[in-house]
């Protein structure tokens, strides 16, 4: 059974870091190129992070550049979101997707969601 389980979400304060994972199951994590998403209330699901298959490349949003860090561990089968400096503009459910290939990202396989809270 194909699984992915996010987890570390939770409420923090403005400026304050969370570390997001993602545990894969039941497919051959290591071929898949795994990206973060999130949607906050009332907003379409944005592209936050993606990493290549091995990790040697990255890409991130605009907003998050600089204070994000996607990573992977393909023998623990999990990718990981750094996430640092917080801001309220944040918070959202953050969702992990594994795709085939970088040009289909957002299609394949997608997890739960972890909420993210950015508060004072």
């Amino acid at each position: 059974q194909v699984q992915l389980v996010e987890s570390g979400g939770g409420l923090v304060q403005p400026g304050g870091s969370l570390r997001l994972s993602c545990a894969a199951s039941g497919f051959t994590f290591y071929a898949y190129v795994v990206s973060w998403y999130r949607q906050a209330p009332g907003k379409e699901r944005e592209l936050v992070a993606t990493i290549t298959k091995t990790g040697g490349s990255t890409n991130y949003a605009d907003s998050v550049n600089g204070r994000f860090t996607i990573s992977r561990d393909n023998a623990k089968n999990t990718v990981y979101l750094q996430m640092n400096s917080l801001k309220p503009e944040d918070t959202a459910v953050y969702y992990c997707n594994a795709a085939l290939l970088m040009e289909v990202i957002g299609t394949g396989y997608w997890g739960q969601g972890t909420q993210v809270t950015v508060s004072s």
